[in-house]
Parts: C-alpha cells; structure tokens; sequence
C-alpha cells in the first residue's frame, strides 16, 4: 500500500488549498468576529512571531529527517553493490561446478535489485520480491551445499560473504521503509494551519491580507512537497539511483 506522501504534486496541491483557506478563514471570518485593538496588536506579533518560528523549526527538523533518510539510502545501495562485487570474487573459493551456480544466480540477483531501484508498480515490486527471495534461497543453499561439502576456512569465506549479501538487501529495505511518521507531519500541518489563520488574522488592510493569503501558504506548500519528495523512496523526482549496482553489473559481465 502506498504512502499518501508518495505524491509530492499531490502534497503541493492540497497543502496550498489548506493552507490558502486558513489564511482567508483568518483574514475575513475571525476579523468580523473580534478586530485587533491597538492595545492588543503587540501582544499578537509576540505570539504570532513565536508561532512562525516554530512551524520554521518543524519544517527544518522534518527536512533534516528526510535527507537523513535519503542519505542512509544512498549508503545501503553502495554497500549492497559492494557486498554483491566481494561474493561474486569469494566465488572462485567454492568448488568450479558450485561457483558458477553462485555466479549465475548473482548475475540474476543483481537484475532484480537494480529492478528494485527503479521501478514505481506497486505490482511490479511485488513480482521483484518474490523473485528476490527466491534467489535468496538459491543463494544460500548454493554455499551452504558447498560449505558442506567442503567445510574449510576457505569455503567459509564465501559463506560469510554471501551472508554480507543477504544482509545488505535487509538493512536497504528496512531503510526504505524507514519514513517521517504521520504524526509528525499531523502536527506539522496543525501548525502550518495556525501560522495561516494568524497571518489572515492579523493582517492590517484587505490588499496586505491578500498578499499574505498568496506568499506563506506558497512558500509552506513547497516545503512540505519537496520534504514529502525527498522522503519517499518511490515517488517524486529526487530518488537513490542505482549506479553502484548498475556498475557493479557491468563489471560482471563477462568480457
């Protein structure tokens, strides 16, 4: 199932629709309902400056999260390419006929990961963790046979990596699973939605409101939507390229 967050155009949108109606709502309804005093105008900027700094400190805490995120993605994608480049070497270790079993189904391996990287089918992705998995076994059962077989220190070796390999594929998708809770974006958009109220509120004229009502639900919509993009692994424009494993595959091709 998909993250609403998946959709940074869609976070765009109706952040601004939000965030444009809070404004308006605080710049004509709660005006007709009790106006600003004089006596009362330097208390209100006190708190609706405290107010916008604290949805700028939410927005900077939630942007910090999100390239945290992507960075830890970044990370795992070369480390599972690594681990894949050391195995398919740690090969030559194993018995000829069990070695080019375990290459081939590195080769194999390889495709579905850099099939992970790329595709955004929710059905597709399905199709590529089944396949991931049951190479996984194959793997496994290739340098367990081995090890078997053969129970050295040497063939060890090739066990320990193919360990590193599977591994690797864990920690990426927990990573990719790793996101901003909900609850952080609930109370960030709470927030944003009291900030827009107190600006439309405490505008002074129709025309200052109405620009106010353009600018801050602008500025506020394009926050959340390049944190939403940067966050989603799938979604958006900013996404972890697979080039480690795409050249790792290239070195592996024979020839």
């Amino acid at each position: 199932m998909r993250n609403a967050m998946d959709y940074p155009a869609v976070v765009f949108v109706s952040t601004l629709v939000a965030m444009s109606l809070s404004a308006l709502i605080g710049a004509s309804l709660l005006r007709r309902v009790k106006a600003l005093t004089a006596e009362s105008r330097e208390d209100f900027n006190v708190v609706q400056a405290a107010t916008l700094t604290l949805l700028a400190l939410m927005i900077g805490f939630s942007f910090s999260m999100a390239v945290g995120r992507y960075d830890q993605r970044k990370n795992y994608e070369e480390e599972e390419a690594n681990a894949i480049g050391t195995e398919f070497v740690r090969a030559d270790l194993l018995p000829a006929a069990d070695a080019q079993q375990v290459r081939t189904l590195l080769g194999h391996y390889l495709e579905q990961r850099v099939l992970f990287y790329t595709t955004r089918d929710v059905q597709e992705l399905e199709q590529i963790n089944t396949a991931t998995a049951q190479l996984q076994s194959g793997l496994w059962a290739a340098v367990r046979d081995a090890a078997g077989a053969q129970p050295t220190p040497v063939t060890a070796l090739a066990v320990a990596g193919m360990n590193d390999v599977l591994n690797s594929q864990g920690y990426t998708q927990a990573a990719w699973w790793n996101r901003i809770p909900i609850a952080a974006w609930g109370l960030m958009v709470a927030i944003a939605v009291c900030c827009n109220l107190l600006v439309g509120y405490g505008a002074r004229s129709a025309k200052v409101g109405l620009t106010l009502l353009l600018v801050l639900p602008l500025v506020v919509a394009t926050s959340f939507a390049l944190i939403a993009d940067i966050d989603s692994p799938r979604g958006g424009i900013i996404r972890v390229s697979p080039i480690n494993l795409v050249a790792t595959a290239r070195s592996l091709r024979p020839g």
